[in-house]
């Protein structure tokens, strides 16, 4: 389990008045990134970007659905429902509907270790959205009618994106065998009967309880200065009082795992067999974050590309999968999940082409990584990297998630040369830890007629539900 996120009141005096550039033994920031903690313990961070006149404004709680107690399963995600409902100040709905007037989108989304909330606007109307913003942050106001109005609303969601969808049940099957013990393992649109049980007081209690300035992170990306951004948010969220709660985020962690696991599911509404094998794997920590790059690495090695990924070539290539890949992604709070994927190709039975998988993984834990495709891959990453430079939303996404789940400016700003120092053994070390049958939970979702369904169309989209890790209305 990660440490809990540092908010001590000497560094947040220091960083008060101080840009944490200035403090010793810190690497050099970004071109263009600043950072600062106001007195009541709200985290900024700031990307200059002056090309257009365009600011994105994000607010990233660091409370989500793993945080809810036993018997509360959705809360997070139906407060998030309810910070729209207005305030002392504002009607419901008036916050978005300003919002689009002046030009601006506007959304929330929820996960298991946050739950964010974001506009993008014209920069001169970036006092206005900060306006917005601070008000729900300290006044929100949930009226008679709208907390039972808005949890009819969570219900039919749940109804739309995960009961009438067999592959979204099938992922919550598969969540609740990978994580015996730990709050991953439920939804974060909450069971059914919990989120029919959840009243106007439960939500008022989260938000009393974790919305607050020291539990938040803001991050201004656009169009500003350092200057404007300290003056605004001190204007807007300084007076804000800090909860003052600085306890760890404590969760009950998964046992060792022994044996592999298996899960199918047969539902009538699926075309195509296709299987998923999750194994739990360790998550980016706080200066320690090579062990997630080399399991980085090693997702895209086995499954970025059909054409050069060792999965595509051993699988999709010669025919024995309509699709396969490897997905991984450690940036959560605690232990996540390395998941491999495949689609059988018509006429490859399920206990085929998972034989097949397992031959090419046995095949690349004996061989190793070739040299020029690790070189490629680390090349693509670093590209990509660099290509998202271009969207201030999408810095502002990194620097949010990242501190939201326990890291430092310091660690997101290092994660591209760390991801560059990736070697080959470092790549296999990690193949060895999560290649392996022990604590492997592998699900196979299949039609009601395995054998007829081979005929069927080839999936659309390489979507995979089991990895969806935010809820947005």
């Amino acid at each position: 389990m990660r440490r809990p996120a540092f908010r001590p009141v000497l560094a947040a005096t220091l960083a008060a008045t101080t840009f944490l550039t200035a403090l010793p033994g810190w690497a050099e920031m970004p071109e263009g990134v600043s950072h600062f903690t106001l007195p009541n313990g709200l985290e900024t961070v700031v990307i200059e970007d002056h090309r257009a006149p365009v600011v994105v404004q994000m607010v990233w709680y660091q409370i989500g659905a793993a945080d809810e107690v036993p018997g509360k399963s959705g809360i997070a995600h139906y407060l998030e429902h309810l910070m729209f409902k207005g305030t002392d100040k504002l009607d419901a709905g008036e916050l978005s509907k300003t919002v689009t007037a002046n030009g601006g989108s506007d959304n929330a989304f929820t996960s298991w270790d946050y739950t964010a909330y974001f506009q993008r606007i014209a920069s001169d109307r970036l006092p206005l959205i900060m306006e917005m913003e601070s008000d729900r942050m300290e006044n929100l106001s949930i009226s008679e009618d709208d907390w039972q109005a808005e949890r009819q609303v969570v219900l039919e969601e749940r109804a739309q994106r995960v009961d009438s969808d067999p592959a979204a049940l099938f992922a919550e099957e598969m969540n609740a065998v990978v994580y015996d013990n730990h709050p991953y393992g439920r939804p974060i649109i909450g069971w059914r009967d919990e989120i029919a049980a959840l009243t106007r007081e439960d939500a008022i209690d989260w938000y009393d309880t974790h919305y607050g300035p020291d539990d938040a992170v803001l991050i201004l990306a656009g169009d500003v200065t350092p200057e404007e951004a300290r003056r605004l948010a001190e204007e807007y969220y300084g007076d804000i009082p800090a909860k003052g709660d600085d306890a760890p985020r404590l969760r009950p962690q998964e046992p060792v795992k022994q044996t592999a696991r298996r899960v199918e599911m047969t539902d009538p509404r699926v075309a195509q067999p296709r299987m998923t094998r999750t194994t739990l794997a360790p998550e980016r920590d706080p200066g320690e974050q090579r062990q997630a790059a080399a399991l980085t690495v090693l997702a895209d090695l086995l499954g970025g590309s059909t054409q050069t990924s060792v999965l595509g070539r051993a699988l999709v290539l010669p025919g024995k999968a309509l699709w396969a890949g490897a997905s991984y992604s450690g940036l959560s709070l605690d232990r996540t999940e390395f998941t491999l994927s495949l689609v059988p190709s018509a006429g490859v039975t399920p206990e085929e082409a998972e034989a097949a998988l397992d031959e090419a993984l046995a095949t690349f834990l004996k061989d190793g990584p070739d040299d020029a495709d690790l070189e490629r891959v680390k090349t693509r990453i670093r590209a990509a990297q660099i290509y998202a430079r271009d969207s201030a939303h999408g810095r502002a996404y990194d620097y949010g998630q990242g501190l939201s789940t326990g890291l430092t400016v310091e660690d997101v700003n290092d994660w591209p040369d760390i991801l560059a120092a990736v070697t080959a053994e470092d790549v296999m070390e990690a193949a060895r830890l999560v290649l392996t049958d022990q604590g492997s939970v592998t699900g196979w979702l299949l039609p009601e007629d395995v054998e007829t369904a081979a005929a069927a169309p080839q999936p659309t989209a390489n979507d995979n539900p089991a990895n969806a890790q935010e809820v947005q209305p």
